[in-house]
């Protein structure tokens, strides 16, 4: 088939190679001048199955209140606070039900797990390096954080994640770097979750796809999707439209004016992140893999010869204005961890990206019920953790193959829309 995606970041580029994988002429188009330049250049890197679970969830209405009052909360509301912003929230109260919750957190992990199986295997096939390590920490300042992380715990034992608490010393044995100057009550130790260059992937992966006869055009901003002609596509400028027999939309928060002609609203709002990627100045004083801190949702990673810190979670307000506040709670931890491990002299990179996220937690994949449109979309602040996974399902639907995973409650009926 002659096929179409809309979006190379993390998702669009992991489609692209499995469709041109499976034999099928692909064609991509990126508004960004690159591969992987919005949500997926500078996130954490963290591939953590057993963690990725929705944001709506019982009591977490609570958590957002408690963390807006606080100076370094890891949620924030900024302004302006529009329309989509609202609505969004209003969805997001309602998806927080134990039930809604139960099972949205089911399909995240089912899907977690079998995309880290995916990317393994497309990583040992194609003998790609990126930047990976092996282990991730969760770090519990206070006897009260070990208390409160126990539910979390059983979550990932239901999800069959392999870990284990550790006391301080074991921790500082994993990562001997941490400081004895912050107050350490214990940890989490995940053995088997890894932190990795999403960037990083997302480019060689193109270049494998390539190689196997997929074409990327970058700078071509695309018109939203015609009714009339769905699988045509044009410049948002103007263009004669290109005819393809499938499009499969990957352009995390753009989608849902892509795909608004065709009658579907797709409830999409930006939930901001920060981080800051500086060199490493003394290796022996810098983390060996991936830790979060849990008291401030931050997580800090070993990318090769630097170290990214990354966290925050905002609503409302502009992808162009960094948040002081963010980037400050960002250097205290990165501090109290990590003093003297990097050189913040120069060379520091600050980045905020939007995260594509829907209320209620997991991604849409497959069809959109219009013919020949594919969806792969909302996968908020997951994207690295479920991009490969992702990819291998909406190629096989698209193949008319059964897919690797249970598919209950990934399409687009779970949103209630009608094309």
């Amino acid at each position: 088939m002659k096929i179409a995606i809309v979006g190379a970041g993390i998702i669009g580029v992991t489609t692209a190679w499995e469709l041109a994988s499976d034999g099928h002429e692909v064609s991509v188009f990126e508004r960004r001048g690159a591969a992987a330049e919005e949500a997926s250049f500078a996130n954490a890197g963290v591939v953590a199955p057993g963690y990725v679970t929705p944001w709506a969830a019982p009591g977490m209405r609570v958590k957002v209140l408690r963390s807006l009052l606080s100076s370094h909360g890891a949620i924030k509301l900024r302004w302006p606070l529009g329309a989509r912003d609202l609505g969004w929230i209003s969805r997001w109260q309602k998806a927080c039900k134990l039930e809604t919750y139960l099972a949205n957190r089911a399909r995240m992990q089912r899907l977690a797990f079998y995309s880290r199986t995916r990317l393994h295997e497309v990583t040992e096939a194609r003998e790609l390096s990126y930047e990976r390590s092996d282990g991730y920490l969760v770090l519990l300042r206070s006897k009260r954080e070990k208390k409160l992380v126990q539910p979390g715990l059983e979550v990932l034992r239901a999800a069959g994640s392999v870990f284990r608490e550790v006391d301080a010393d074991e921790a500082r044995r994993i990562e001997p770097a941490l400081s004895t100057d912050t107050a350490l009550a214990g940890a989490i130790h995940l053995p088997e979750d890894e932190v990795a260059n999403c960037r990083q992937f997302a480019l060689l992966l193109k270049w494998e796809a390539e190689a196997l006869g997929a074409q990327f055009h970058f700078n071509c901003d695309i018109a939203p999707l015609s009714r009339a002609t769905p699988t045509s596509l044009s410049l948002a400028s103007g263009s004669p439209p290109l005819n393809f027999d499938a499009v499969v939309v990957c352009a995390g928060l753009a989608s849902a004016s892509l795909l608004r002609p065709l009658g579907l609203r797709i409830p999409l709002a930006p939930v901001y992140g920060h981080s800051i990627s500086a060199p490493i100045r003394e290796s022996l004083n810098a983390p060996r893999s991936a830790v979060m801190d849990e008291r401030y949702k931050v997580a800090i990673s070993r990318l090769g010869q630097r170290v990214r810190v990354a966290g925050s979670a905002e609503i409302g307000g502009s992808l162009g204005r960094m948040n002081p506040a963010a980037v400050q709670t960002l250097y205290k931890v990165l501090h109290d961890w990590f003093p003297g491990a990097v050189t913040l002299q120069s060379g520091v990179q600050q980045w905020k990206g939007a995260r594509p996220m829907l209320p209620d937690g997991p991604p849409v994949l497959g069809a959109s019920g219009v013919p020949g449109v594919w969806l792969n979309l909302g996968h908020g602040s997951s994207g690295w953790a479920l991009s490969c996974g992702s990819a291998r399902v909406v190629a096989d639907l698209i193949g008319g193959r059964d897919a690797g995973v249970d598919l209950e409650g990934l399409g687009v009926e779970r949103l209630h829309l009608h094309a």
